[in-house]
C-alpha cells in the first residue's frame, strides 16, 4: 500500500518527537480498549506488541502505546464511540489534527487524543480490505478473511494472530521488534512458522528470521 501523504499537517520538530513518549504514557490497556469497543460491528483487533502480548498470555515488555486495526471503510463505527476525543492523522513525523476525510484518505494512521490533556490514548490502523476480507499493506495481494486472522485471548480480546504481527516487524527489525521474534517463535506452532515463513519469503525474500523459522 504506497500512500500518497496529504498537504499540511504539522512536521514534527525534534523536540516534538521526542516528547510523544510522554503524551502517550496514559495510553489504555487492551482490556481498556475492548471495554470502551464493547458490541461494536466492525472486526478489530489488537495489533502490534501488545498483540504478541496476548498471544503469549502474560506482558512481557513496557509498552509505549496501543494499537488496532479495522477496515479503514468502518472506521466511523470507532470514531462514533469517543465523542468529546479527537483523532489526528499521523504519517512520515507529520500530524494532521482533527483529520479531515481528506486526510484520513492518505493516511493509515489515527491517534485518539484527550483535547482536554493533549495526551493520546489509542492508535487505530485503517486497513484496507474488500469487504469482509483483510488486505496486507505491504502485499495488496495477500488476502484473507477477518475471521482467519482475528484470535482472542482467554478473557475474550481480539488481536492479530502473531504470523501478520512479526511480517509487519520485519521490515524495521528495530530492537524491540527482534526482542518480540525471539520471544515469540518458542509459542508457535509447526503451521504458524510454516506461514510466517511463507509470508517473510513473499515480502521480504531473504529476511535474517527465515534462518530461524
Amino acid at each position: 500500500m504506497n500512500e500518497q501523504l496529504p498537504s499540511g499537517g504539522n512536521e514534527l520538530s525534534p523536540d516534538e518527537i521526542e516528547a510523544l513518549d510522554a503524551r502517550w504514557s496514559s495510553s489504555w490497556s487492551p482490556a481498556e480498549v475492548a471495554r470502551r469497543l464493547a458490541g461494536i460491528g466492525a472486526p478489530w483487533y489488537v495489533a502490534a506488541g501488545w498483540a504478541l502480548d496476548l498471544f503469549r498470555g502474560r506482558q512481557t515488555r513496557p509498552h509505549g502505546d496501543i494499537e488496532i486495526g479495522i477496515p479503514a471503510e468502518r472506521f466511523p463505527e470507532v470514531r462514533d464511540r469517543f465523542p468529546g476525543y479527537v483523532f489526528d492523522a499521523a504519517g512520515s513525523g507529520r500530524i494532521w489534527g482533527d483529520a479531515s476525510p481528506e486526510v484520513l484518505a492518505g493516511v493509515h494512521q489515527t491517534w485518539l487524543r484527550d483535547p482536554a490533556t493533549g495526551d493520546y490514548l489509542l492508535d487505530v490502523f485503517r486497513e484496507p480490505h474488500d469487504g469482509d476480507t483483510w488486505i496486507c499493506r505491504r502485499d495488496e495481494e495477500i488476502r484473507l478473511p477477518y475471521g482467519d486472522i482475528i484470535r482472542r485471548s482467554p478473557d475474550g480480546i481480539p488481536y492479530l494472530t502473531p504470523e501478520l504481527v512479526l511480517l509487519f516487524k520485519a521490515k524495521h527489525r528495530r530492537p524491540k521488534d527482534q526482542a518480540d521474534f525471539d520471544a515469540t517463535v518458542p509459542y508457535l506452532t509447526p503451521a504458524q512458522r510454516a506461514t510466517l515463513t511463507g509470508l517473510l519469503t513473499r515480502v521480504h525474500p531473504g529476511h535474517v528470521w527465515l534462518a530461524d523459522l
